[in-house]
């Protein structure tokens, strides 16, 4: 049974050396503000000698107000010598949604926000094709065609920024977008998910049901990841499999992947939206 918390909550994500008596001193910190935690979870990851936690309270009766927060705890932060991310559970983000041709995802994704199971806008769609201007129209968001070629790339990706920068975007997700990010992009703007259709590392880049097929594999998978510079590398945050076999052609396994990946990219996005994934190094821990 989900326990339902009573009001908004303040959320922390923090990575810091391993050293003793952390958890009380992170918890000792809302329990001197009158805090009451409603969900903790650490992680030490030994071979990098690094601890890892997500520590969630109520702001009811809280004594720091929201602006408060982060500088109260930064003393605290400097002296574990932390890097961390404070969140509010109520925040609401706005996502772009960039797509290419195939709709099964962002179909996926439109439908889950109207149901309230994501706590987020969409107030737009991106794409190098005409094609899902359609979809777009009838839910009643902004679509926006803009072209991407090798000669046009730079400059495009340019529009694609202030595109950006104009609709407020917090989190870009790429449903099926099947153009590669610059690193000049990815600098400027790096909170991205793609949805990979294989299990990686196996079968990066393009065509991996073809691949997978040829190689006679005998699962499928599909991954969300954040994107990086080096492509399909980035840190991995939700990933599964479906099995296959050798009366499954081509087509079959592009069938199956597509529900994998629908449900792989709504898990992956859910996760972020809730601040449940840690990245470190090209790692992720996902508290969930």
């Amino acid at each position: 049974m989900t326990r339902v918390i009573d009001g908004p909550t303040a959320i922390l994500l923090i990575s810091c050396p391993d050293q003793r008596g952390l958890v009380a001193k992170i918890a000792d910190f809302i329990y001197s503000h009158s805090g009451n935690v409603v969900h903790a979870d650490q992680h030490t990851d030994f071979s990098a000698g690094l601890f890892l936690m997500r520590i969630e309270w109520q702001l009811t009766g809280f004594e720091l107000a929201r602006e408060e927060i982060a500088a109260a705890f930064a003393p605290l932060a400097e002296a574990i010598q932390a890097t961390w991310q404070l969140h509010f559970s109520d925040t609401v983000r706005r996502i772009a949604i960039w797509v290419t041709k195939q709709d099964h995802c962002l179909y996926d994704l439109i439908l889950r926000q109207r149901s309230g199971e994501f706590q987020a806008e969409i107030p737009v769609i991106l794409s190098n094709h005409p094609h899902l201007s359609t979809v777009a129209h009838n839910f009643g968001i902004n679509y926006h065609h803009i072209p991407i070629n090798p000669e046009n790339k730079e400059a495009q990706e340019q529009a694609q920024l202030a595109l950006l920068k104009q609709y407020q975007i917090d989190l870009v997700v790429l449903a099926k977008y099947m153009q590669v990010l610059s690193s000049e992009f990815i600098g400027q703007f790096s909170n991205i998910i793609n949805i990979h259709h294989s299990f990686l590392p196996a079968f990066a880049g393009a065509n991996p049901y073809q691949r997978a097929y040829d190689r006679g594999v005998k699962i499928i998978g599909a991954t969300g990841h954040y994107v990086t510079a080096e492509l399909d590398a980035g840190p991995i945050i939700e990933q599964d499999v479906v099995r296959v076999s050798h009366r499954d052609s081509v087509q079959d396994l592009i069938r199956k992947g597509k529900d994998l990946e629908r449900v792989v990219l709504a898990r992956a996005v859910r996760l972020h939206l809730q601040n449940r994934v840690l990245v470190y190094g090209n790692r992720t821990v996902v508290f969930d």
